[in-house]
């Protein structure tokens, strides 16, 4: 049976952070998305997806997270500064047409990179699929010319597997495995 969350919902907590699923009803989760989606690091390393509007980020919200929520019971997460309640970007899994489970996807708006916070958040949501989910395995997609991605996924504990490419990608990604244990999520 799959454990649900609910848009709002607080999926896990950190010394610094905070990872609650994302609502088409918060503005502040929608900002945060029509920000990250086109933050041009984003755009180079993960893709454009064409949202330019509040009203497109509502949409892509609905159709991506929320959808993958109902679906899966994870999705892309919010993250939130528990000083500064500051939202600073996006951690979760993804299922992704092409790959056998669930992916682990961050992206940090500009000024948060290089603070510890994408690994922070990815550590809890490793914790959460492995805890509440009972996920063994964990995918990671990464473009091969970002160092800085593939170097915290290695920090992580994720090991390469193989270059692929998946539908609807116009260029080959690394794929990256971790297996988890209770020693891996804590």
């Amino acid at each position: 049976m799959i454990a649900l969350v609910s848009p709002g919902q607080v999926v896990a907590e950190t010394a610094r952070l905070r990872l609650h699923a994302m609502s088409d009803r918060d503005d502040a989760d929608v900002a945060l998305m029509l920000e990250l989606l086109n933050d041009p690091a984003f755009i180079r390393h993960i893709a454009d997806r064409g949202v330019r509007t509040l009203e497109q980020a509502r949409d892509y919200l609905r159709n991506g997270a929320l959808r993958s929520y109902a679906e899966h019971g994870f999705g892309m997460y919010a993250i939130e500064r528990t000083d500064t309640g500051a939202l600073i970007g996006n951690c979760g899994l993804v299922r992704r047409e092409g790959l056998d489970g669930p992916d682990l996807g961050y992206a940090l708006l500009p000024g948060h990179a290089g603070h510890g916070f994408a690994h922070e958040a990815a550590r809890a949501v490793i914790a959460d699929a492995s805890d509440r989910l009972g996920i063994t395995c964990l995918r990671a997609i990464v473009n091969p010319d970002n160092a800085r991605s593939i170097g915290l996924l290695q920090k992580l504990g994720f090991e390469f597997d193989k270059m692929i490419v998946l539908p609807h990608v116009a260029h080959p990604l690394d794929l990256f495995h971790l297996h988890l244990s209770t020693e891996a999520a804590a």
